[in-house]
C-alpha cells in the first residue's frame, strides 16, 4: 500500500494486475544454447535449448549511462523469461575508466522481471587505434565464455511460477 500527501490529503492505492503489450522491439537473432557465444552474439537475442527458450541482453559496460543498455532489455520483454548479462566490473587500462555496478541495477533488474547474469572480463587488447595508442586504455574485453553459459543454463531450467 503506498501513501502519498497531496494537498494535505492522504492518498492511498493498490496497484494490481499490470499488464503491458511491447510496442516497436527489434527481432530478436535465435542461437543455439550449444552454440551460444556471448563475445560473438548480437547484443540482444533468443537462446534455445529442446526445453526451453530466453531472451538476452548484453551490457558492455555496468556503467548504465555510458551505454544505455534499456534499449536492449526492452526488446527482450515479448518473452517470458529473460536475463541480462553484465559485467561487474570493467577497468579500461590506466588512462581509461574503471566501471562498478551499482546495487540499483540489480533492484531496476528485479522489478522489471530480469534475471541478472554478472558476468567478467578475461581478456583485453591493448587499444592501439591511432588516437589511443600513446595511452594505456585497453579494448575489445571479452567475457568468459564459460561462466556465463554455465550461469544461463541454470537460469533455463528455473521453472517460473
Amino acid at each position: 500500500m503506498q501513501s502519498y500527501l497531496c494537498s494535505m490529503k492522504i492518498i492511498e492505492g493498490t496497484i494490481k494486475d499490470v499488464s503491458y503489450v511491447t510496442q516497436f522491439t527489434k527481432e530478436l537473432t535465435s542461437y543455439e544454447f550449444a552454440e551460444f557465444d556471448i563475445n560473438s552474439a548480437k547484443s540482444s537475442g533468443l537462446i534455445i535449448n529442446e526445453q526451453s527458450q530466453l531472451a538476452y541482453s548484453k551490457w558492455v559496460s555496468p556503467k548504465r549511462t555510458r551505454t544505455y543498455p534499456f534499449e536492449r532489455i526492452y526488446n527482450t520483454y515479448n518473452s517470458q523469461k529473460r536475463i541480462t548479462i553484465i559485467p561487474i566490473i570493467k577497468d579500461e587500462g590506466a588512462d581509461g575508466d574503471l566501471d562498478r555496478i551499482q546495487s540499483s541495477t540489480f533492484s531496476w533488474m528485479s522489478l522489471m522481471g530480469v534475471f541478472v547474469v554478472l558476468g567478467y572480463y578475461e581478456s583485453a587488447n591493448k587499444n592501439i587505434s591511432k588516437a589511443q595508442c600513446d595511452r594505456e586504455k585497453l579494448t575489445n574485453q571479452k567475457f568468459n565464455k564459460v561462466f556465463i553459459n554455465e550461469q544461463i543454463k541454470g537460469i533455463m531450467r528455473h521453472k517460473l511460477e
